[in-house]
């Protein structure tokens, strides 16, 4: 009696548990491009005969409908095609890679199941940025990059046709190396250039999708920098300076540039006296009468 009451209650969870379920026979699907795909979802009776299925496509952070009231919205009607249990795109393309959740309600209940579609698209050829000079001392950054491939590519780095490892501290030929490579980034980056990383690069990128692909070989030449070369302008700079002064030190002592005083010229008086003499029907008598004035 009390092992059938155990098996009583472990029915009653076990069917506590199973109620409202949503699952999914495809929880991970790959698919090359332009080819169909097919995405499952079912879920338990316990939702009711009229449970509200939806499907929704998320990826970046944005969410959109697949599926809404029954029937696929505008972005996916005529390549997508819903059934009892599955919804089918006629042809997938790059943009449709991303994570879509089936979502059915019901009885006032919820649940959902989610499926990560990934569309296969080979890599292309790589967009590579290798410096053509570069100082000793500096911080140097090669970069590598294919925006197509999907998945998305890892990347690897070739100094002279040969590979550089991700970790160079793990093989003796490379402990001496101070770089460090980020094969999902693709960016190798030098901290410190030295005179031994002069030399050919190129990049490879590569996943599940197809054969990789990679960059022409560019050439990298690191140089000391020419503190010589730096000395020598800062004298001559110097030397050109002092020049210029004893010229016009020299010129104004002999006298060839104009003096201050000499520039300005000064202002000439004339005096100029005027006379004139009265009428005689003034009863003057023809008397003399003088007057004076100043032309500037």
């Amino acid at each position: 009696m009390f092992v059938s009451k155990l098996v009583s209650v472990f029915l009653v969870f076990s069917l506590s548990d199973a109620a409202f379920d949503v699952t999914t026979s495809t929880p991970d699907v790959k698919v090359k491009e332009n080819e169909g795909a097919d995405l499952t979802c079912s879920n338990t009776a316990d939702f009711g005969a009229d449970a509200r299925v939806e499907w929704k496509f998320k990826n970046k952070g944005s969410t959109a409908y697949v599926i809404f009231d029954g029937k696929p919205t505008t972005p996916y009607a005529g390549r997508v095609t819903k059934f009892d249990g599955r919804i089918r795109f006629s042809k997938v393309t790059r943009q449709d890679t991303g994570e879509y959740s089936c979502e059915v309600s019901g009885n006032s209940q919820y649940g959902e199941a989610k499926i990560q579609l990934t569309v296969l698209v080979p890599p292309s050829v790589p967009t590579c940025r290798v410096p053509s000079s570069a100082t000793t001392g500096g911080a140097v950054v090669l970069a590598c990059n294919d925006p197509d491939a999907s998945p998305p590519a890892t990347y690897k780095w070739y100094k002279n046709g040969t590979p550089l490892p991700v970790d160079p501290k793990k093989f003796p030929e490379f402990k001496n190396f101070t770089y460090s490579l980020n094969p999902t980034t693709g960016n190798l980056a030098f901290p410190s250039a030295a005179l031994v990383d002069s030399a050919d690069y190129y990049c490879e990128a590569s996943n599940m999708a197809g054969p990789s692909q990679s960059c022409m070989a560019r050439k990298m030449e690191v140089r000391d920098v020419n503190t010589g070369g730096i000395v020598a302008g800062v004298i001559v700079a110097l030397l050109a300076v002092a020049l210029l002064v004893f010229g016009l030190w020299y010129a104004n002592r002999k006298g060839y540039l104009p003096k201050r005083s000499e520039s300005k010229p000064k202002p000439s008086v004339v005096y100029q006296p005027t006379s004139e003499y009265g009428d005689e029907e003034d009863g003057g008598g023809g008397e003399f009468r003088q007057k004076s004035s100043f032309v500037v």
